[in-house]
């Protein structure tokens, strides 16, 4: 009987074991799929102009031009609103997890609120947004897409960091406590400090769902052929920009488009790439 237990063990491990390979390699393949065809079908529209100018009359048509007004306006957009969020999401998970009790009902409503808001669509935050900004009389600006996707990442935001320092040991609090130190010191001095690391994936999280988000800005933000150079003026964004391409009749631009995805997939691959590179230098200094 023991040696059978054994065996349906082993066979258990091994049937996981293979599923677990399975999935990686469906999500690998997929994102190299994803990638290959990107290239393929943007390589031939791949070229300088395409980063360092702005449309010129007829770009849509296939002419001359470029999509450095889109660049632009996605990393104003997605920035400011991965500011926004950082600011407000920080003080109220550290508050319900500092100032209240971890498993105290504000808290708890406090997650479940925003595990409620990260399942809005996009389109949902778009149209909030537009009504706010028709209260208050905005116009589609860069300041409206900002306040949207701002929106939009803030439970994403908050939900990551609220993990993050629900991990950080009881035992670290209390021995800052036992020094002397204030809630408040503890919160931005210790907690903040250890959990940067996870702070930092948080902000990459939602920098990439805000950058790669179209229902959300294509009420509130505009579309613009220049670079907005204040907060009411209307802006481009990358996935407008491919969607506005991809809807022509025209080989030429559908090809653009392809080359705007690319360039949209390696502008989140280079924030990527810097942002693990930050968090790993930053947590030699963490306690583990």
């Amino acid at each position: 009987m023991g040696l059978r237990n054994i065996e349906l063990r082993k066979l258990e491990e091994i049937i996981f074991k293979i599923l677990m390979i399975v999935a990686t390699v469906i999500i690998t393949g997929s994102l190299a799929f994803i990638i290959v065809i990107i290239i393929v079908k943007g390589l031939p529209a791949m070229k300088l102009s395409m980063i360092t100018q702005l449309p010129k009359g007829g770009f849509y048509i296939g002419k001359e031009g470029g999509i450095l007004n889109a660049i632009a306006g996605s990393l104003m957009v997605a920035g400011g609103a991965t500011l926004l969020s950082i600011i407000i999401s920080i003080p109220v998970v550290l508050y319900i997890n500092i100032y209240r009790k971890k498993r105290s009902r504000l808290a708890n409503l406090t997650r479940f609120s925003f595990d409620v808001l990260w399942g809005v669509p996009s389109i949902v935050y778009g149209a909030f947004g537009f009504t706010v900004m028709l209260a208050f009389g905005i116009k589609a600006s860069l300041l409206g897409g900002i306040i949207a996707i701002g929106f939009l990442e803030l439970p994403i935001m908050s939900r990551a960091v609220d993990e993050v320092v629900r991990m950080v040991p009881s035992e670290l609090k209390e021995a800052t406590y036992s020094l002397g130190a204030t809630k408040l010191e503890t919160s931005y001095k210790v907690i903040v400090r250890q959990t940067f690391s996870g702070i930092v994936t948080a902000t990459l999280i939602a920098f990439g769902r805000g950058i790669g988000d179209a229902a959300a800005v294509i009420f509130t933000a505009g579309y613009s052929d220049y670079i907005p150079d204040s907060l009411s003026q209307p802006a481009a964004t990358l996935p407008l920009a491919i969607f506005f391409q991809m809807g022509t009749p025209f080989p030429e631009v559908q090809e653009r488009a392809y080359a705007s995805a690319f360039i949209l997939t390696l502008i989140i691959l280079v924030i990527s790439i810097t942002s693990r590179i930050i968090a790993v230098k930053i947590t030699k200094h963490t306690i583990k």
